[in-house]
């Protein structure tokens, strides 16, 4: 894990960072689902369906807590129809391995989904679910246009076709879903067919898809499995950000041939660790004005990691990638290729052998060599990227620890010891100080004042990762 200790000096502001160095690795915050509506808790699969059928007759609005356990199926739970606004169907713990829903394996049609949505804002969260026929769930974007959907730390698993499906059919669109936190996988580290993938979208506008795994998304045979993240069909806006997708037949596609019809408008792709086992890391197939900025890709066999194809892809920006492949122009494409580095071998990584794409250490060439994107502020675990050097190339910014401890020799203010276990001690403050401590993203998690002296801080409840001291001298001088 990279430890970062880096120091901004504002008017009358010290901002610096520690780091924690405590158990696990520090990633983007997933905040938990907030509940909205009624609150119906539920421990059986006739529970579940009593408490379906009452949302459909009440017409949403009510959350469905699932207690820890296993819901076997026999068969579809009742269909969300659109009437059915606002429904969060969530596990009770956070956990998403204590609830499990599942169907009755993949060739046994009994079970065909475990969720069908037509309703808009239709929240699942803190579960298992799969082992269907065709889909763990399919969002429909026609004829009744269920927007705001949103899937947060769910594992998808093991279904015959897409995991999960937004599908089309008529003028309507699916508007602002979010998948976040989530885990796409076949247990096998293989899929049953080749028709199949992870996130497959169509008529699908402003979608965010962000801090996801998704793993062995791969065909059985000699035909490619579809994308770990699909968007296509008239989709546009599409944000695909910081997710790690683990030995897949293909990453990440916007668009889909030379039809404008099948296309993608716009869309940014960044921070992604992407390892492919056949084909293209990012494919770009009539997708204009798409942006792909700063992902690492790695691929087994393909020649090209990033694909730019047909003369309807224009306008595209490409830069500061990281990538083992070319990045290509085929058919027509056309677009800004700047600060992209493609590298021969994999020593440079933490792990590349467990897809852990991690830089080891500063690499000249590399490190600081990227330009300024005022898209991409964080890297692939949301931490910031600095303001006074130049951006590492690839989803990674790695940060030297030249020295532990920091001294603001300017001011006559210490902090140790950095990293931090438990505590640590600020020295040297002459006057009366605030403190904050504050993670990447800017939010605060405590806030002291002290007159003068040393102040020592507990941080001991906080999670692994990157933080921020901000002493500010509150007499303004």
């Amino acid at each position: 894990m990279k430890k970062f200790i880096y120091r901004f000096l504002f008017i009358n502001i010290f901002l610096l960072t520690i780091s924690l160095a405590m158990h696990g690795q520090f990633g983007c915050d997933c905040n938990s689902i907030p509940s909205q509506g009624n609150i119906v808790n539920v421990n059986t699969v006739n529970g579940l369906i009593t408490a379906l059928q009452n949302a459909n007759i009440s017409n949403g609005h009510v959350t469905i807590i699932l207690a820890a356990n296993t819901y076997q199926l026999t068969s579809n739970l009742p269909f969300i129809g659109s009437n059915m606004t606002r429904v969060t169907i969530k596990g009770a713990t956070g956990n998403r391995d204590d609830v499990i829903i599942k169907g009755l394996g993949w060739n046994n049609n009994a079970v065909t989904h475990i969720f069908n949505v037509a309703a808009d804002s239709f929240t699942v969260a803190d579960m298992t679910i799969g082992e269907v026929f065709y889909h763990p769930i399919q969002v429909h974007s026609h004829p009744n246009d269920a927007d705001h959907f949103t899937a947060h730390n769910v594992k998808f698993i093991d279904a015959k076709e897409q995991l999960l499906k937004v599908s089309a059919g008529g003028p309507q669109f699916a508007d602002n879903g979010i998948v976040e936190c989530c885990l796409f996988e076949f247990s096998a580290g293989i899929a049953f067919q080749y028709y199949t993938g992870g996130i497959d979208a169509h008529h699908s506008k402003d979608w965010i898809v962000r801090f996801n795994q998704f793993k062995g998304i791969r065909s059985p045979d000699g035909t490619l499995a579809e994308h770990a993240i699909h968007f296509w069909r008239e989709s546009s806006g599409t944000v695909v950000e910081g997710n790690h997708i683990i030995d897949c037949d293909r990453g990440v596609g916007f668009g889909l041939g030379n039809d404008v019809l099948s296309g993608h408008q716009g869309g940014i792709i960044k921070n992604n660790f992407i390892h492919t086992s056949r084909d293209v890391g990012i494919g770009l197939e009539y997708a204009p004005n798409t942006k792909a900025y700063h992902n690492t890709i790695i691929g087994d066999s393909y020649p090209n990691a990033i694909e730019y194809r047909f003369a309807g892809t224009s306008n595209v920006h490409i830069a500061n990638n990281l990538t083992e492949g070319n990045i290509t122009s085929r058919d027509g494409g056309s677009g800004l290729i700047q600060s992209n580095i493609i590298i021969s071998n994999s020593n440079i990584f933490s792990d590349a052998n467990n897809y852990d794409y991690h830089l080891l250490d500063f690499t000249s060439g590399i490190s600081d060599a990227g330009i300024s994107i005022p898209e991409v502020t964080r890297d692939f675990d949301c931490q910031i990227r600095p303001l006074d050097s130049g951006y590492d190339i690839g989803a990674d910014e790695f940060y030297d620890v030249s020295t532990n401890d920091v001294y603001l020799d300017d001011s006559g203010i210490s902090i140790f010891p950095n990293p931090v276990e438990n505590t640590f001690t600020i020295t040297g403050l002459l006057s009366e100080y605030s403190v904050q401590v504050l993670n990447s993203q800017g939010q605060v998690y405590q806030n002291y004042n002290q007159n003068s002296g040393t102040i020592e801080i507990d941080i001991s409840g906080l999670p692994t990762g990157l933080y921020f001291v901000k002493i500010s001298n509150t007499n303004g001088s």
